[in-house]
Parts: C-alpha cells; sequence; structure tokens
C-alpha cells in the first residue's frame, strides 16, 4: 500500500443472504484528498462505508486503512476515523454541551480537552448557538453542523460523511462545503457521499456505484469527458407542438438520446455532420444552441 494512499479496498464483497449490497469492488483514496462516492439509493455507499469503518465485516475481499488490514485490527482504526451518518444520531434532549461531552468521552478524551476543542471547533464551524441549547430546539442546518463537531472532536485523520447536506438549506450546503474544503486543506481525509451533482463536483474524484458496483471512478472533469466528448444540442422549438412529433422523429445516428427540457429537447450529438444536415432541414422548426455536457449527465447515462 503506498504511503499517499489512506484506504485501499480489494475485490470487496459484503453479502446479506443471497443478495450482495457491495460486489467484487476496488478503489482507493489518497490521503488529504475529498473523494465522492455517488450513486442511487440501495447502491451501496452506505454499505461500504460501514465496512471500511469495521462496523460490518465483509463476506469476501479486504479493506485496508492506513496500511492495516480492517478485519484484523479496528479497534487501533477508532481514534483515526470520524463517521457521520445520514441519519442524526445525536440524543436530542441533551444540549450540544452534553453531546460533545458524551462524544468525547467515547474517544476518552480528558474533559479539559473536549472544553478546548469545542471552543476551537464552534469558532471553525461557526457555530452561533449557545452551547447550553437543547438539540431537539435547533433548526435542522444547526443540527447537521453539531454532528460534523461531534464527529471531529477527536481530530480524526480520516472523516466519513454520509450524504451531510441531504435535507438542508443552500446556504447551509455551501457553508458545510466551505468546511469540508478547509478540512481538505489542513490535510483530513474526507470521504463523502452525496445526491447534489454541484457538490460532487468538487471533490478531487468520484466512484460511481450502481447496483453494488463500481461503474466509473476519476476526476469530475475526466468522467465528463470520458462519456461526453462531443457538446449537446438544445432545440428551442418555435412552436411547442413539434417536440414531441421531431422527438420521434430524430435519428438514432445523429443523436444518442433526446430528452425533453423546458419546453424543447436536450440531446447528445453522436454526428457532427448529420447533426448539421438534420439541423438545416429542420431550421424553420427550431433554433439550436450548444451546451456542454455535466457531471449530471454522466449520473443519468451511468447510474440511473
Amino acid at each position: 500500500m503506498s504511503s499517499k494512499e489512506i484506504i485501499r479496498v480489494e475485490n470487496l464483497t459484503v453479502a446479506f443472504g443471497s443478495f450482495k449490497a457491495v460486489d467484487g469492488i476496488s478503489f482507493d483514496v489518497k490521503r488529504g484528498e475529498i473523494f465522492g462516492f455517488l450513486g442511487a439509493n440501495g447502491a451501496g455507499k452506505t454499505t461500504t462505508i460501514r465496512t471500511i469503518c469495521g462496523l460490518l465485516n465483509p463476506s469476501s475481499g479486504k479493506v485496508f486503512v492506513d496500511g492495516k488490514d480492517v478485519s484484523s485490527d479496528t479497534t487501533a482504526l477508532k481514534p483515526h476515523i470520524g463517521y457521520m451518518s445520514q441519519k442524526f444520531t445525536l440524543y436530542k434532549d441533551l444540549t450540544i454541551k452534553e453531546n460533545m461531552e458524551f462524544a468525547g468521552a467515547l474517544y476518552n478524551m480528558k474533559a479539559a480537552d473536549i472544553k478546548k476543542k469545542i471552543k476551537v471547533l464552534a469558532d471553525f464551524i461557526k457555530l452561533e448557538f449557545d452551547e447550553n441549547s437543547i438539540v431537539a430546539d435547533l433548526p435542522g442546518g444547526v443540527k447537521q453542523m453539531v454532528s460534523l463537531c461531534a464527529t471531529l472532536l477527536h481530530e480524526p485523520d480520516l472523516v466519513f460523511l454520509d450524504e451531510p447536506t441531504a435535507g438542508v438549506s443552500p446556504q447551509t450546503r455551501a457553508d458545510f462545503w466551505g468546511l469540508i474544503k478547509d478540512l481538505s486543506g489542513r490535510g483530513t481525509t474526507v470521504f463523502v457521499t452525496t445526491h447534489y451533482m454541484d457538490e460532487a463536483s468538487y471533490c478531487g474524484r468520484i466512484v460511481l456505484m450502481s447496483a453494488g458496483k463500481i461503474v466509473a471512478v476519476g476526476t469530475p472533469e475526466e468522467l465528463v469527458e470520458n462519456n461526453f466528448p462531443k457538446p449537446f444540442a438544445e432545440l428551442v422549438f418555435k412552436d411547442a407542438r413539434a417536440v414531441e412529433k421531431i422527438k420521434t422523429e430524430i435519428n438514432a445516428s445523429v443523436f444518442a438520446r433526446a430528452e425533453n427540457y423546458g419546453a424543447g429537447l436536450r440531446a447528445e450529438i453522436i454526428d457532427n455532420g448529420r447533426f448539421k444536415i438534420f439541423s438545416a432541414d429542420n431550421k424553420n422548426i427550431f433554433e439550436i444552441k450548444t451546451s456542454a455536457p455535466t457531471l449530471e449527465d454522466v449520473f443519468l447515462k451511468l447510474v440511473s
């Protein structure tokens, strides 16, 4: 295992009876990078994370964290890992301070160190609520920030964030990703799952999963370029009634697919020559502009 890698997964399979939640996947995560894990619900993302953290045993394959086999050395890895699950896991009837003290006690932190660290993290996260506030009374975005604070309390080298911004406001999402970038800049490795394609574009590298298998891995730019070497065409119709007619008449040799896009169509161009002929033949029906493919296009093509 390279010293530049903090995680290596080798042919990992996790089965529950005859069902393979994770099916023979392999990948590595570099130290200090923001590593994205994308896939639809049920793709195997959370199962993979829980296995890397030592919470589930692999049915076959190996997982190494910081050069150590997770299956044989889970206890030694615990102080180096922080895990924020997609569901809120703190105690809602306790205060922020009490939740932090409990989280610190789990890692055998001294009371004085917990108090000092709470202040540092509150400043880092810009937590504006009183530490004596009951968690149940906090807005959803603040609860997520408190969860992150508890996850970082023991200063882990590797942080897992499982859909950390699900259900929060756009502003909280932006703030959260600002914190993730800061963590990475300080040398912390961040392993994050998300359903938001704009968030995925912030990751250094991405794994796309579908039905327990890896379907693609690379930087956001590589995934777009490898899957869509040509631009998309956006057809803006002069008569909206013509949309479905044109959609059924589009030759598969011109476009890979055509989908409704607002009041028009958006299609992946596969042959520029035929596209020009097609455009000239129908210039009285619609206007055309081109647009660059996105990570969302990649996700829809490979995962959905």
